[in-house]
């Protein structure tokens, strides 16, 4: 700006060209780098260990290797376990599918009054769930079989630990005895860890259980993992459910429903402290401490069971002494517990499908009489208790039966309250001695024999083929001459009745005998009309039940109706009753008329009732091995067998001693509360007695009844005693004469 009045100077540019370039300056030498200085480090010098270091050196060693180790398989082994119990889970069906796992069905048993007195099979009684129960019972099993049961995942290391040291302090393998299982292992185990019954497998359910209950380890594994599959499948409730329906509770019991109804007659929803105590006792060992097997048993268990509850907090200790104070009892049908023996018999006659084997659960209407029943127990114990030497080993059988057939009670043995055992009134086969002769008579009467007719007791042999001569002998080693049919049957002579057998002919006597029912092989030989036969006790009173009737066979039965539960229509009705007649009525009559003398004034004394009309027959077989008594009023027919299962003899009995008196405690019972009603028989007007002596062949009348199936044998007998007839036609009237 201070140029401003001057002129500009040219602009020249710079002679590049001409003028050497400026040399550029050359750039400085980069320097050498110097190597990098290699650091060293030197590794610390190792510590001295010294002596203890030495020492615990290979455990640390081991310590951290194992270490590694572990949480490697471990690693895996969740990984493997999560796998197994998700494909478990997947397996798992629906849990209504598991409330009824039975593999048979039930029988329910109803009196004549149509009451329940007994089950057979596995009873279920109906599903029922965790939540419908009775609190009592859902916290009594809870506290006695897994007090964790709501806090655990299905698996219980304590409690593992602690019954495996219990089971080596009591010298036992550590899963040996205590199991230490939660409730959800023990439901794993009831449903078998999944596994259905298979017949082929298992030929029993009892084996297909077994198995499922084997302890070895592999198998503990198992149902560790199955209940942890379960705990993540379903509810706590859920596998309580399960458990409350499949657990085993004695007496057939499937199920705290079934258990409930059976031993208390009431839902498993109704039960009180003291009941759901005495049920979840049973869980310890069903049978043992089933209050139908010891009362008391079950009701100090149940104590216990109650000191668990109130220990956690379940109930209050005034709840415990009250349960204390008025422990569980059964109902009346349980306390009862009747019929063992009859319905062991029921179940036999009944078709395997539907008893034994059946797979549906069925009801059965039977004959059974609760109070006859408690009569004849009560009569055999207090015979046995009052007249019978302290430890005898000696047996007695009991039936009572309608005049038709139907059975009202039965008595296999002494242990009256069981199931399952042997059976003296159906099963055992017995030589029946005097008991038989009521047929020889019947035979007699029905091919026109009189009450009246006059035989000779007196010495008879006999020849039986391959043995040589028989000769029967009498009781008393006597004999007494001439006698009358009934005084005959009165004091049991064998004489008379092997000749009157003869007489008629033994095919007749077989024939009646087998007709009213003795279904046994009889005896040939003339020793037939002395009870050389085998029978049965039902048999026999079987047979003397169509004495009673006016002379037609029954059938004994015990099932009235049987049908499905749940059915209104019956599969099939009575099994027994009625049949053709054998004898006729007159027959029938006059045979029970001398039946009557038998106990009025004969053996069979013993036997007499106040006020009522008996008629019977005593029975006692060779070496008294066997003793018998079997009689009848107007309304019931009571038989009694007395021996030894080992044929021992019996010391000092006869069927008119110790049966008699059984069969008169029995009937005394049994007619309580009955009206006394004539014996259908005829009424004499005095006592048929001989006159004077007579042979044999001059005092015997057979006169034949048309229609009454003699055979050729009975027909020539018949024709010899009509030509001795028209021999001494004064010997007979004049017996007859006497003898009306």
């Amino acid at each position: 700006m201070s140029n401003s009045g001057r002129k500009k100077p040219t602009l020249v540019a710079d002679k590049r060209y001409n003028k050497a370039p400026a040399a550029k300056p050359k750039p400085k030498a980069k320097a050498k780098a110097k190597p990098k200085k290699r650091v060293v480090r030197r590794q610390a010098a190792p510590k001295k260990r010294g002596l203890i270091g030495w020492i615990l050196f290979p455990f640390i060693w081991t310590l951290r290797l194992i270490w590694r180790l572990t949480w490697r398989i471990t690693a895996v082994g969740a990984i493997l376990l999560a796998a197994a119990v998700a494909y478990t889970y997947a397996q798992l069906p629906p849990v209504e599918t598991l409330l009824d796992g039975r593999t048979r069905g039930s029988v329910t048993l109803l009196d004549r009054e149509n009451v329940v007195f007994s089950w057979r099979g596995d009873n279920f009684g109906g599903a029922i769930r965790a939540e419908s129960v009775a609190p009592a019972l859902k916290n009594a099993v809870i506290a006695t079989e897994d007090k964790r049961f709501y806090w655990h995942l299905g698996l219980s290391p304590r409690g593992v630990a602690s019954a495996m040291r219990i089971n080596m302090r009591e010298g036992r393998k550590p899963w040996k005895g205590n199991g230490g299982s939660t409730l959800t292992q023990q439901t794993a185990k009831l449903i078998c860890l999944g596994v259905e019954f298979d017949p082929k497998k298992w030929k029993t359910e009892a084996k297909y259980e077994a198995d499922c209950r084997r302890t070895t380890l592999a198998r503990k594994g198992k149902e560790a993992l199955y209940a942890l599959a379960m705990e993540a499948k379903y509810s706590k409730n859920d596998i309580l459910s399960i458990y409350l329906n499949r657990a085993y509770l004695g007496a057939g019991a499937r199920g705290f429903e079934a258990a409930s109804k059976i031993y208390f007659a009431k839902s498993a929803s109704e039960v009180s402290v003291p009941e759901a105590a005495m049920l979840a006792g049973l869980l310890k060992a069903p049978t043992k401490y089933a209050p139908t097997n010891n009362l008391q048993r079950a009701q100090d268990r149940a104590a216990t069971v109650l000191k668990l509850m109130r220990e956690q907090s379940y109930i209050s200790s005034a709840d415990e002494a009250a349960a204390n104070v008025a422990p569980a009892t059964l109902s009346k049908a349980a306390q009862a517990r009747a019929g063992g023996y009859f319905v062991d018999w029921v179940m036999d006659t009944a078709p395997d499908f539907l008893a034994k084997d059946t797979t549906e659960d069925v009801m059965i209407r039977s004959t059974f009489d609760s109070r006859l029943q408690k009569a004849a127990e009560d009569a055999l114990d207090h015979i046995f208790e009052n007249k019978v030497r302290q430890g005898s080993k000696a047996q007695a059988a009991i039936v009572v039966m309608s005049p038709d057939g139907a059975v009202r009670a039965m008595v296999g043995g002494r242990q009256a309250k069981v199931s399952g055992a042997f059976n003296r009134a159906v099963q055992a086969k017995r030589q029946t001695g005097s008991a038989f002769k009521p047929f020889v008579y019947a035979a007699a009467m029905d091919l026109g024999f009189q009450y009246d007719s006059v035989v000779e007791d007196a010495e008879a042999c006999f020849h039986t083929a391959g043995s040589g001569n028989w000769c029967p002998k009498n009781y008393t080693n006597k004999f007494k001459g001439d006698m009358t049919l009934t005084d005959a049957l009165a004091q049991s002579i064998n004489t008379v009745a092997v000749k009157v057998s003869e007489e008629v002919g033994r095919d007749n006597v077989r024939r009646v005998a087998e007709a009213f029912g003795i279904d046994n092989e009889l005896a040939n030989g003339p020793a037939l009309a002395l009870g050389a036969s085998e029978s049965t006790l039902l048999e026999m009173t079987g047979a003397y039940a169509g004495i009673l009737n006016g002379g037609r066979a029954v059938s004994p039965y015990g099932i009235r109706e049987l049908r499905l539960k749940g059915d209104q229509d019956a599969l099939f009705g009575q099994g027994g009753g009625f049949g053709d007649r054998v004898i006729s009525e007159n027959a029938a009559q006059q045979l029970t008329y001398m039946m009557y003398r038998v106990v009025n004034d004969g053996t069979g004394k013993r036997a007499q009732l106040d006020g009522r009309e008996v008629a019977g027959k005593t029975g006692t077989t060779n070496a008294a091995k066997d003793a018998w008594f079997i009689g009848f009023t107007a309304q019931y027919v009571v038989g009694v067998w007395m021996g030894y299962d080992d044929n021992t003899p019996l010391k000092g009995v006869t069927g008119g001693g110790l049966p008699a008196d059984i069969w008169k405690e029995t009937m005394t019972r049994v007619t309580t509360g009955l009206s006394a009603e004539p014996l259908p028989m005829i009424r004499p007007a005095n006592p048929p007695r001989v006159t004077r002596p007579e042979p044999v062949q001059q005092q015997t009348t057979a006169r034949s009844t048309p229609g009454n199936g003699g055979n050729s044998q009975g027909q020539q007998n018949l024709e010899n005693v009509t030509e001795q007839i028209i021999r001494d036609v004064g010997s007979l009237l004049r017996n007859i004469l006497g003898g009306n």
